[in-house]
């Protein structure tokens, strides 16, 4: 092969490969299945979400968010709302939204659409068996969309949501969560935290706790107020 035409075909494998990879992980792509990442840009609200829960950590961030009189959305996974049920129970006896983060917490990056369909319709079945909820949102473990997942979403009426900002409370000191948070905050934001650590049984997640108390009462002071996802859509 002519050196050019070499330089021309690596070119195009590497376009390809970077179309790839954000069709699977870009929080705006909607080549593998339908998805947001932000609401309505005109009014000043933010939305709240939480992931990996329930767990026995949730309670604590219960209080923080009926302390401020905030609600949220908590992406839930199916494993977790059978070992901890009345956890669950309690997130929407608080009038929280609920939505799907698959039963497992397993990356569904190469995974088979009959095994991305069960991970969805497990924690589908398992959220409306304990919580009296079907929910209408879902979020992908590690953001990772793949193929078979746009089909399994559509069959069980959900909705993909992405984020405008990753709190990476999972790593990060409260600090700096809430410097990242309170950077990228504006209308329509969708902030994404945690309040679990994937199928972890009482994970430390303090830093989350810290950050979300302290940012709280600065976005209200900026004219923010708080919706969940739906309400921000």
């Amino acid at each position: 092969m002519p050196h050019g035409a070499l330089i021309g075909a690596s070119a195009g494998v590497l376009a390809a490969a970077g179309t790839m990879a954000w069709a699977v992980r870009g929080r705006s792509a909607t080549v593998l299945a339908a998805s947001v990442h932000r609401g309505d840009r005109s009014r000043p609200a933010i939305a709240l979400t939480f992931d990996d829960g329930p767990s026995e950590s949730t309670p604590a961030l219960l209080e923080i968010l009926e302390e401020h009189a905030v609600p949220a959305t908590f992406f839930m996974c199916g494993r977790n709302i059978r070992r901890a049920p009345q956890i669950a129970r309690e997130v929407a006896a608080a009038g929280h939204e609920i939505g799907n983060h698959t039963d497992s917490h397993a990356s569904l990056q190469f995974r088979s659409p009959e095994f991305i369909f069960g991970e969805l319709a497990v924690a589908q079945e398992t959220i409306r068996s304990v919580t009296g909820r079907t929910a209408t949102l879902f979020r992908p473990p590690y953001g990772v969309r793949w193929f078979g997942l746009r089909a399994a979403q559509r069959r069980l009426g959900l909705t993909g949501v992405m984020w405008t900002v990753i709190g990476r409370d999972w790593k990060w000191p409260a600090s700096r969560i809430a410097r990242l948070l309170l950077r990228n905050a504006r209308n329509g934001a969708i902030m994404c935290l945690h309040d679990g650590r994937a199928t972890e049984r009482a994970p430390d997640i303090r830093p989350t706790l810290d950050a979300v108390a302290y940012i709280i009462p600065l976005l209200k002071e900026r004219g923010f107020t708080f919706q969940t996802v739906t309400g921000i859509l």
